[in-house]
């Protein structure tokens, strides 16, 4: 792609902001409560300085979001990170049925407002930034309510609805990290006794070759915790998306816990082989990710094609049409 093509769709790109943002009533308002609120999450925000020595509600999510890892990617909520550029494409791709909306004030957005502000107050009062995060994306889902109406919520819900991806789980995952982790380490050491002819000792989140050649502790940054969610994430998007009927949306949601599963059990697996030809050191090095980290991304590739190919048969499959009824069978009959 050349410059020149590239500033055309930039420039079209452009015109069609402007041409979406002319159609939106209540800018000034809009934009000017929005500042404040903003603001007063910036300023205001947080409450924990023993952890993140910020006042700001932002500077205590990126912190938190990437605590577990050295870089964004290797962070166990770094993907956090992606959830607003997600929100803006969503958004984007909706603009045309939002603005042909009938748009205008609606003052119990206002309640909205509210409720969120004063889950902010109980969660800088109790020192719990995870429920002052829920408070901010509330009041700014209430606040383009109250500007732009009722019906514009409705049609806007599914994308601030992936904001709830936003929220820093820390160690309420816990109990589900530590599930995850003894199911991975059982699946492990079944598939290398039974599929792979490899002897390896499962204890309890520990895999240990009889031989002393190797030993690797499945810890909670191993559970699978990150992939799943990340697969969550996905699924969500493309069940709102691409389907319409309720059953198959649920499907594909409920599709993404074993699907995660089904991703970190092969990155596992790729690590006891790799350890069971080169000792302890090849199984470090694929587990510290490889080459540029690219084999960090071996959970998110079956887990991501199954996922795909799961959304494309439940697109595809057309529901059968409906008998016909007596009275229609009557009339052609006539």
């Amino acid at each position: 792609m050349d410059t020149q093509e590239t500033n055309g769709i930039l420039e079209e790109f452009r015109l069609e902001f402007l041409k979406c943002w002319r159609a939106l009533p209540n800018k000034a308002p809009f934009l000017i409560v929005l500042f404040a609120w903003i603001a007063l999450f910036h300023f205001l925000g947080n409450s924990t300085f023993g952890y993140f020595r910020t006042p700001s509600l932002f500077g205590y999510m990126y912190g938190s979001f990437t605590a577990s890892g050295r870089t964004i990617l290797e962070a166990e909520e770094g993907y956090a990170l992606l959830v607003p550029i997600v929100v803006a494409y969503l958004f984007w791709r909706k603009r045309r049925q939002l603005v042909s909306l009938p748009v205008g004030t609606w003052w119990p957005g206002l309640l909205m407002i509210a409720a969120g502000a004063l889950l902010h107050l109980l969660g800088y009062c109790v020192q719990q930034g995870r429920i002052s995060v829920v408070g901010f994306f509330i009041g700014i889902y209430g606040l383009t309510g109250l500007v732009w109406g009722r019906q514009w919520l409705q049609h806007s819900f599914f994308p601030f609805f992936l904001f709830g991806f936003c929220v820093p789980i820390g160690t309420l995952a816990e109990p589900v990290t530590f599930r995850l982790r003894l199911l991975v380490t059982k699946l492990v050491g079944w598939i290398a006794h039974y599929l792979l002819a490899i002897d390896v000792i499962v204890q309890g989140n520990i895999l240990i070759d009889p031989t002393g050649h190797y030993q690797y502790e499945v810890a909670g940054a191993c559970s699978g915790m990150r992939s799943l969610i990340a697969t969550l994430a996905l699924a969500v998007i493309l069940a709102f998306i691409s389907l319409q009927t309720s059953w198959k949306r649920l499907v594909l949601v409920a599709s993404a816990l074993p699907f995660a599963v089904l991703g970190n059990l092969f990155r596992m697996r790729a690590i006891v082989v790799a350890a069971e030809v080169g000792g302890q050191e090849w199984g470090n090095y694929v587990h510290e990710g490889g080459p540029g980290g690219l084999l960090s991304l071996l959970p998110y590739v079956p887990a991501f094609i199954g996922l795909l190919l799961l959304e494309r048969n439940l697109r595809n499959r057309e529901d059968p049409p409906p008998e016909p009824s007596v009275s229609q069978l009557a009339l052609k009959q006539t």
